[in-house]
């Protein structure tokens, strides 16, 4: 069993192994960095998350299937429900160009928080992420017609759209 002494010094040396300074605008590296809106970052460690890659050649019946998944599983229950929601209205109706852009915005940022202040206005979008896709998510966020949204859609409509 190890002592509290060296479990202390392993989490240390774990820790400062995954150290990154805080850098202005996107990191150039994907990783969680649970950084609040008041946080001054100055203590900002990076846990590496895997890079996004584009998927050339994929078909766009299964991008389309990915991307459904993908929206309904997300790292925080508002962007599930904002981003299942969303898909279930657009993702069908979406050309090759605008299905990348999503798949882009949806799966390149390393946290979910970002694509939620991005997409509710909180905060600016960063001009690699501005696009039509962007626009469409803005608008749809401000739900001018009060519908009620407190859970991710049923999957009922799939059957539906494939008879």
């Amino acid at each position: 069993m190890l002592s509290s002494v060296v479990a202390r010094r392993l989490v240390a040396g774990v820790c400062q192994a995954a150290w990154r300074p805080a850098v202005t605008g996107l990191p150039p590296s994907r990783g969680y960095r649970g950084d609040a809106q008041d946080d001054t970052r100055g203590d900002m460690i990076e846990i590496p998350l895997p890079p996004w890659d584009e998927r050339p050649g994929e078909p766009t019946d299964i991008k389309k299937r990915r991307l459904l998944y993908e929206s309904r599983k997300r790292g925080m229950l508002e962007n599930c429900i904002l981003l299942s929601l969303f898909a279930k209205r657009y993702l069908n109706t979406m050309n090759e160009n605008q299905l990348q852009q999503y798949d882009r915005l949806i799966n390149e940022p390393s946290n979910d928080w970002d694509i939620y202040y991005w997409a509710t206005e909180a905060q600016p979008t960063p001009d690699v992420y501005q696009g039509e896709i962007m626009d469409m998510l803005k608008e749809f966020t401000k739900n001018r017609n009060h519908e009620q949204r407190l859970d991710a859609p049923g999957l009922e409509y799939l059957e539906k759209e494939s008879h």
